[in-house]
């Protein structure tokens, strides 16, 4: 049976910054012997990721010795930065910068964020630095059927040089084998993961999670909320059509007021949307 770990023609891992995908790195870094010279390795940050999400990339590069390239979004020619955990951007400026040049917010039917501060980003950097066709591997288990059979449909997301492989699904990888790894691990992602899932990964409160789960993530934390509240003013005052990134729930600013004044909690019902961000 081959090895879906094994590289040997460009490949960009993309690392999400959570549990799955630093787990689809270390299966590379075993099955290679070490990060093959075609390959690299990005993080996209798009400065809304907890601060223990910037400190498990910083430590999984020093723990497995591999070199991590830390992107972000840029409205410049380039498109892109090239960063790392002192300069990372922690207010959302990436986020933020993507918002004022399309002049609206992303949303559950619009979800240019992911495409634009992730997929893009990782994309234009990689083809700087190989210029050719190239593999993206990311990281989706087994268990997560619907995600693979969305791009088992489009492999290359429309893009003639990338084709994207899903290695833990090849190698029938499940969240159960993700949380009895880092269970063994001298180091992990300090950030709650009930279930295996990661409440607070990827963009702490990101509008395609569920409503309880954002409500629980703000009252733990009202903080996490001023900046989504302040998108949404600023798109309310641009453009009012597209001023809330969910037009089904109370605004962030609401949340926020709420959580502060501990009212009973709005009895959110909804379930999260599975982002293509990762774990």
């Amino acid at each position: 049976m081959t090895d879906p770990f094994r590289i040997d023609s460009p490949t960009c891992i993309s690392f999400s910054g959570g549990r799955t995908s630093a787990y689809m790195l270390w299966r590379v870094l075993q099955s290679n012997g070490g990060l093959p010279p075609e390959a690299i390795v990005c993080f996209a940050n798009t400065g809304k990721e907890d601060e223990a999400t910037l400190r498990f990339v910083r430590d999984c590069g020093a723990n497995w010795n591999v070199p991590i390239t830390w992107v972000e979004y840029r409205n410049d020619e380039q498109g892109y930065a090239v960063v790392d955990f002192e300069t990372a951007s922690r207010n959302g400026e990436p986020f933020e910068a993507i918002i004022l040049k399309r002049n609206y917010l992303p949303n559950p039917v619009a979800r240019f964020c992911t495409v634009e501060l992730k997929i893009l980003v990782m994309e234009r950097f990689t083809l700087n630095c190989q210029n050719c066709e190239w593999l993206n591997m990311v990281g989706i288990r087994a268990d997560e059927p619907w995600r693979v059979a969305k791009i088992r449909a489009n492999p290359t997301g429309g893009r003639k040089s990338m084709y994207r492989a899903m290695p833990l699904n090849d190698a029938g990888v499940t969240i159960a084998d993700i949380s009895d790894f880092w269970d063994a691990q001298p180091f992990r992602l300090e950030l709650p993961a009930p279930n295996g899932k990661t409440l607070a990964g990827n963009c702490d409160l990101c509008f395609l999670k569920g409503g309880k789960q954002i409500e629980s993530l703000i009252a733990e934390k009202p903080e996490r909320a001023v900046w989504w509240a302040r998108m949404e003013a600023l798109a309310l005052a641009s453009k009012p059509d597209g001023a809330r990134f969910r037009k089904d729930r109370p605004s962030y600013q609401a949340m926020y007021d709420n959580a502060l004044n501990q009212q009973d909690a709005f009895g959110f019902e909804d379930e999260g949307i599975a982002c293509f961000c990762g774990e």
